[in-house]
């Protein structure tokens, strides 16, 4: 289909006419709303943007230490002091926290048999309660029977 001579000239024009400056109209607010909002919004932003990224740092840099305790990981209090340490020195230590929290400790397990804590309190502690070392005396046969002097 070919287009009128007139038409496709008219075209031209408009798309020239959609390239040409026309004054900005850049906020709904004009004079001083502009000024106020933008004062409340500075405000918002200086007071309430520091609590936020400062609590989300804080909340971060905890995250292995609730790991830990979900995990009944033995060595938690070194887990909490590496926490507390990477807050100040910037976050450098909080990786290695994070490994910390997330690993077996294996040679606890060789030294003392298990590899979890039970909890201090709470309903968990009851039922997490650790199994009693194999060897005592009340189990398995008397002194006379496994034939040992009185």
């Amino acid at each position: 289909m070919r287009w009128p001579r007139g038409a496709t000239t008219a075209l031209r024009w408009w798309g020239l006419a959609a390239w040409a400056p026309r004054p900005a109209h850049a906020s709904l607010l004009s004079g001083d709303a502009m000024d106020t909002a933008a004062e409340v919004f500075s405000w918002i932003v200086i007071i309430i943007g520091p609590v936020i990224l400062i609590s989300g740092f804080w909340l971060l840099h905890i995250l292995p230490e609730k790991i830990a305790e979900k995990r009944h990981h033995p060595q938690l209090d070194a887990i909490k002091t590496l926490c507390l340490l990477s807050l100040f020195f910037g976050g450098l230590l909080w990786p290695l926290a994070w490994l910390w929290a997330y690993s077996k400790p294996s040679l606890y397990k060789l030294a003392y048999g298990h590899d979890r804590v039970p909890p201090p309190h709470g309903p968990e502690a009851d039922e997490a309660a650790l199994p009693a070392p194999s060897g005592t005396p009340s189990e398995g046969p008397s002194p006379e029977e496994r034939g040992e002097p009185h």
